[in-house]
């Protein structure tokens, strides 16, 4: 099996040498495309204003000056001699839960990979809070994740599927299950924005997250990360609302 990894941390960063681990307990034939620098929060962005460089880091190796949408597309396309059976994204410093689905790097980096008709799985690793010092339980990702993963690739995927896989921050000992589950939404915004002043009197703004809880329902991916199960939530890229689909037909009708 023939696996390409990608990310949004980075070439360096700690989760693509984790997720390095995780494929090579899977196959021999590990690739990797990632980022030159931290592309977090760039969610399907695709680079189309200007060049892309390609730097080989080593055998089967590359760090892309673009996003991880870029770097799926590149190496698809350019950079390896044959397709790969399976896209890894990740492991991402921080989960990836509800509406966090649609900002995210290491998401677009496995959504790419399902455009390209191949199976793809976003990995996430939630942290105690989003700051520098903070040390991710990497191994509780290494732990579990490539038996999660050879189970979800025993099973029949239904047509552009991406499995995304969080990990609650908790040593491997204290996760309680895996949990299938839907994606969920924060019940506040906890996004926000802090206004500064720069030396010459002129206004800059730093955009960030709150770290504050939501209070989600059963059954959602934010609630297993918070109670610390492992979550699995199959994604698709098709963000209709259908049932409101429906009901718009219906009124412009009349």
């Amino acid at each position: 099996m023939r696996i390409l990894l990608t990310n949004d941390d980075g070439i360096e960063a700690e989760g693509l040498a984790c997720l390095e681990r995780i494929a090579r307990a899977l196959s021999d034939d590990v690739w990797i495309c990632a980022p030159q620098t931290e592309q977090s929060g760039k969610g399907r962005g695709i680079t189309l204003t200007e060049p892309l460089r390609v730097n080989r880091m080593g055998d089967k190796r590359f760090a892309v000056t673009g996003t991880p949408t870029d770097c799926v597309v590149l190496a698809v396309n350019d950079l390896m001699p044959e397709r790969p059976d399976l896209v890894l994204s990740g492991v991402n410093r921080g989960h990836n839960v509800g509406e966090d689905c649609s900002y995210s790097g290491t998401v677009a980096g496995a959504l790419q990979g399902m455009a390209f008709g191949i199976r793809s799985i976003a990995l996430s690793q939630s942290l105690e809070r989003f700051h520098d010092e903070v040390t991710a339980h990497w191994e509780t990702a290494e732990a579990f994740a490539p038996a999660i993963i050879s189970r979800l690739l025993a099973q029949k995927w239904q047509a552009g599927v991406v499995m995304n896989l969080n990990f609650p921050a908790r040593a491997p000992e204290a996760v309680t299950e895996v949990e299938v589950t839907r994606q969920g939404f924060r019940d506040e915004q906890i996004i926000h924005t802090e206004r500064r002043e720069d030396l010459r009197g002129n206004d800059y703004f730093w955009i960030g997250f709150k770290g504050r809880l939501s209070r989600p329902p059963e059954g959602t991916d934010l609630r297993a990360i918070y109670e610390g199960r492992i979550s699995v939530t199959p994604l698709h890229v098709d963000l209709t609302h259908n049932r409101y689909l429906e009901t718009l037909k219906a009124e412009w009708k009349q």
